[in-house]
């Protein structure tokens, strides 16, 4: 179409000597991106606010032949990932693709979740996000042929009791997400963004996650997420990589994410009502 540059809509359809950035690096889906991107050529960028797991993923990045750079961030802290951004282009000369990815997890009902715990899981799951795409954006922009992944949920998709603070956040990102899509492509950008929603991936996230100290533990809570999750981190990631490749608007990571999908087209009465019921067995259970 007239007017818009020739690189509108070019996906990044490989990395090698591209750069990318990635939060939540020291552990997860994180981790497993990073090392996929080392070995496909790729200048990496880290953050985690875990140091000593952010560490561990740089050696092994660095080890694999991969420029690596690094840096403690917290991303609910917008000064923070504003001088990631910054630091990244200085270490690196630009930027191609940021993936917001760092993430946290809480499990108490709308009742019993205190505002500190909302507003925690917030800063990170969204504002981090939000942080992330606004503080890259213009570097992306200039990079030529930019991307940005922000990281949902399947709880981005469809209602889960326990899980509204989770809720709001993944369904955030994906409307902030799809918006930014859509007035990318509406402005002829090079850059594009692709939203991702995994199902249960076999990382940390509710081992390390806060959880209503009346209810389950978060150990007990650990171990029930562990039966659930099916798909490992690292084929999350090359299916991550690969939705980058092909400019996907949307991924669904595992076999979860399609039913998921599926049941979040349904009648909205019939899963709520379905789930209210498992929710009031699951408690009856528990009293026994």
């Amino acid at each position: 179409m007239a007017g818009r540059p020739a690189a509108y809509g070019r996906p990044v359809k490989h990395f090698d000597d591209k750069v990318v950035a990635i939060t939540g690096a020291g552990s997860g889906i994180g981790r497993a991106l990073a090392l996929d991107l080392a070995g496909q050529g790729a200048a990496l960028s880290l953050c985690d606010v875990d140091e000593a797991g952010l560490r561990k993923t740089v050696e092994r990045c660095t080890a694999s032949g991969a420029m690596t750079t690094s840096m403690v961030v917290d991303v609910s802290d917008r000064d923070q990932v504003a001088q990631f951004a910054t630091q990244t282009v200085t270490d690196h000369g630009r930027v191609n693709v940021i993936v917001n990815n760092a993430g946290v997890s809480l499990s108490a009902s709308v009742a019993r979740s205190s505002y500190a715990d909302i507003e925690w899981l917030m800063g990170i799951n969204f504002w981090g996000v939000v942080y992330g795409t606004k503080e890259f954006l213009p570097h992306l922009e200039a990079s030529g042929d930019g991307h940005v992944v922000n990281i949902s949920s399947v709880f981005g998709l469809t209602a889960i009791p326990t899980q509204s603070a989770y809720n709001a956040a993944k369904f955030a990102v994906r409307g902030f997400t799809d918006a930014l899509r859509i007035e990318l492509e509406a402005d002829g950008s090079c850059v594009s963004a692709t939203t991702i929603h995994p199902g249960g991936i076999k990382t940390s996230i509710v081992e390390n996650g806060r959880v209503d100290p009346e209810g389950m533990s978060r150990e007990e809570a650990a171990i029930e997420f562990e039966k659930i999750a099916r798909t490992t981190p690292e084929a999350a990631a090359s299916q991550i990589v690969k939705a980058v490749q092909r400019n996907r608007r949307r991924a669904l990571i595992g076999p979860d994410a399609v039913v998921f999908d599926l049941v979040s087209r349904l009648p909205a009465a019939l899963p709520q009502r379905l789930l209210a019921r498992a929710e009031r067995t699951a408690r009856e259970g528990a009293q026994t």
